[in-house]
């Protein structure tokens, strides 16, 4: 049973990604299994959100505001990242050349920090009190940037710019930063409750591995329906790995100069991918959920790369 354990353990990620393509192939070919509309909206707008929000608390009741580090750097990823998702939302609403790589690069940059970051820096050596802090500051970045840049970059037929803007906002800002203010509230008004939670922290693993498993099925289930651009999805996974590579590059050589390098690299290229996926098949084109959806592999190739290094080094 152990060794069990110990495997998926191991494989979770894998595990989650096989799971989610299997459970889609299971709804759409087998005819009993068929969801409703309201199980769909079930899934879509209450289960998903939900779990990146328990997900996202249950990470924050390990933060204390007052060990918070500010440094410079976070600063400059906070610019590189917002001057980057200026410039392809920019691009797909100007430009005319494939819209879709622009919105799925976009995704990809704006994403905010995973939750599991820190716990990877920890384990390479890097500062994760300062990756915490950093992940505190671009959430609150996205959840500005996404209700005032999404309407514009797909503007749906039937809303304004300030219905798009108002509907976005109540559902993504909360989700981002809800779970802070929860916690911080819990700490000081409810301290048993936020101790059970925090000695509990580690369930935050396993609920992001059920989360990402519902939203790679999403994913399958945007390429099986766009299965005629497939072109545009081999072209999207190779924004993504673009993407990846150029972040972890910049937050690494970014961090150098303040002697974080690990730390920095880890939160400028470690991409809450869940939240990021989801985002992309709610307000965007859904095939564009293959940009952020590549992006998992791509991320934890180079994380596996990072911890093989470090194990050798040790």
């Amino acid at each position: 049973m152990e060794r069990i354990i110990a495997f998926i353990k191991n494989w979770t990620l894998p595990l989650a990604m096989l799971a989610g393509v299997l459970i889609y192939l299971a709804f759409a070919h087998l005819d009993f299994l068929q969801p409703t509309k309201p199980m769909v909206h079930a899934v879509d707008k209450i289960l998903t959100p939900g779990l990146i929000f328990a997900q996202l608390l249950l990470t924050f009741c390990k933060v204390n505001p007052r060990e918070f580090r500010f440094r410079k750097w976070h600063f400059e990823l906070l610019a590189f990242q917002l001057v980057l998702g200026l410039i392809c939302a920019g691009a797909a609403i100007y430009l005319d050349w494939q819209p879709l790589l622009f919105q799925g690069a976009l995704i990809c940059f704006i994403c905010p920090t995973a939750t599991a970051a820190a716990v990877i820096t920890a384990k390479l050596g890097g500062n994760a009190e300062t990756l915490i802090t950093y992940t505190f500051m671009v959430n609150i970045l996205t959840a500005i940037f996404v209700p005032l840049v999404f309407p514009l970059v797909y503007n749906q037929a039937d809303m304004t710019f300030w219905e798009a803007f108002w509907l976005i906002l109540q559902k993504v800002f909360p989700l981002l930063i809800f779970p802070f203010l929860l916690a911080q509230l819990l700490r000081y008004c409810w301290k048993g409750a936020h101790r059970w939670l925090k000695e509990h922290a580690g369930m935050a693993f396993y609920i992001w591995a059920v989360a990402l498993a519902m939203v790679m099925g999403k994913t399958a289930k945007s390429i099986v329906d766009d299965s005629e651009q497939m072109h545009i999805i081999f072209l999207l996974a190779g924004v993504s790995l673009a993407c990846c590579v150029i972040q972890f590059a910049i937050g690494k050589t970014l961090g150098t100069r303040y002697n974080d390098r690990l730390s920095a690299g880890q939160a400028l290229g470690q991409k809450n991918t869940v939240f990021a996926i989801w985002m992309a098949y709610t307000y965007l084109p859904p095939i564009t959920s293959v940009a952020p959806g590549a992006y998992v592999l791509w991320q934890n190739i180079i994380n596996s790369y990072q911890l093989w290094k470090s194990r050798k080094k040790k």
